[in-house]
């Protein structure tokens, strides 16, 4: 018998192996984020009002850092809020 079980080391089979879709980068090639617009900002902020990493936002390194200034600089004009606000 010549039929390779699916856990055996010379297999290609792997099961917990997850296939990495590229999230497609929602400034693209702006160089400028504008702090002054808070609706596009709260688009990397959690429901709790955190900061987004960029493994889920889909923009690169520069553009995070770019990002993280902005919400911070807008929440401190008071266009952004610090954290979530209480339904009650």
């Amino acid at each position: 018998m010549n039929t390779i079980h699916p856990m055996q080391n010379n297999s290609s089979f792997r099961p917990n192996k997850k296939t990495v879709r590229k999230k497609n980068n929602p400034l693209r090639d702006s160089k400028v984020v504008d702090y002054l617009n808070p609706k596009f900002l709260s688009r990397f902020t959690n429901d709790q009002g955190k900061i987004l990493p960029r493994r889920i936002t889909g923009v690169n390194a520069y553009q995070q850092r770019q990002i993280a200034k902005a919400i911070k600089y807008s929440r401190h004009l008071a266009l952004l809020s610090f954290v979530a606000q209480d339904i009650a």
